[in-house]
């Protein structure tokens, strides 16, 4: 099997399929694609379906498939709109932590969101933030991009340090059209992020945040004298793991979590925290739902 297959098995494909029908991303690019929209299709060549939504023009309903499920599904067709999903990984060394590796899910659930919009004709781009570096893939669309991506997932590595906040300020600066942008971190960086994901707010992309986290981040496994190393910059830090030590990092983890779900809340933008030994199936379910994590 190529490294790049191993990001989707059969079982998640199965889900990503299922869901991908739901996947729905309202900023809109404004380039002619192979997507529709509300302004054109009547007479185009039909393609997809999405959930109604309100404001949608009921005449497009496809009736059958409403039948057959009881939920709305408005058709979509050719030769429209289509939308821009840049996928944002943290490559930083922090991500190496966890079993599974952080990035190791941070890939897979990429991949997922990747191959649903791809599957739905829209475009996606990867960005890797890595260091001091953005470094963007060439964008992709359509089922023949599935491949590029997976290849191009599946050959980033942990390693150094990284500025998320410079990372998302980047990718809204040199992005000529609004779209989804989907970021894959541990969100463990000391920048102003919250201030840039304001402006890419602002700029209208729709924002996703996945929170990619070990267990033992969560609750750390320690007792005693114990020395931390940084992972990222190598600084090391001695300190007497006791109950009054564990309940100080409790608080600090817990408010870095609440602050992203503010964030998503109050900016309609969506958060999922993910544990590393978490299902990939109910992650994306959440992702693809817009929850913000409570």
């Amino acid at each position: 099997m190529a490294p790049s297959a191993s990001l989707l098995d059969p079982a998640f494909l199965r889900e990503l399929d299922v869901l991908r029908r739901r996947l729905d991303v309202r900023a809109r690019s404004g380039a002619v694609g192979e997507r529709a929209t509300s302004r054109r299709g009547g007479s185009a060549e039909f393609q997809d379906h999405r959930p109604y939504a309100p404001g949608d023009d009921p005449r497009r309903i496809d009736w059958s498939v409403m039948a057959r499920t009881g939920e709305a599904f408005i058709k979509l067709y050719r030769a429209e709109e289509d939308t821009v999903v840049r996928l944002l990984v943290d490559a930083s060394s922090s991500m190496r932590f966890g079993e599974p590796e952080k990035l190791g899910v941070a890939k897979k659930l990429a991949a997922g969101l990747g191959y649903m919009a791809l599957r739905k004709l829209e475009r996606a781009q990867l960005w890797v933030a890595s260091g001091e570096q953005v470094r963007p893939s060439s964008p992709v669309r359509g089922r023949a991009g599935v491949a590029p991506l997976l290849d191009a997932l599946s050959s980033l590595e942990a390693d150094g340090t990284t500025e998320l906040a410079r990372a998302v300020d980047t990718v809204t600066r040199t992005s000529h059209r609004a779209g989804m942008l989907a970021i894959f971190s541990d969100f463990f960086d000391p920048g102003p992020l919250l201030a840039a994901l304001s402006r890419a707010r602002a700029a209208g992309h729709v924002v996703c945040l996945v929170q990619i986290v070990a267990p033992d981040e969560e609750s750390p496994a320690l007792e005693g004298d114990v020395c931390l190393v940084d992972s990222e910059t190598g600084g090391e830090v001695e300190l007497t793991a006791d109950a009054e030590a564990l309940d100080a990092y409790a608080a600090r983890f817990l408010g870095l979590c609440e602050e992203l779900r503010g964030f998503a809340r109050t900016r309609g933008a969506t958060y999922v925290r993910a544990r590393t030994d978490a299902a990939l199936e109910e992650v994306i379910r959440r992702v693809v739902d817009g929850a913000a994590d409570g």
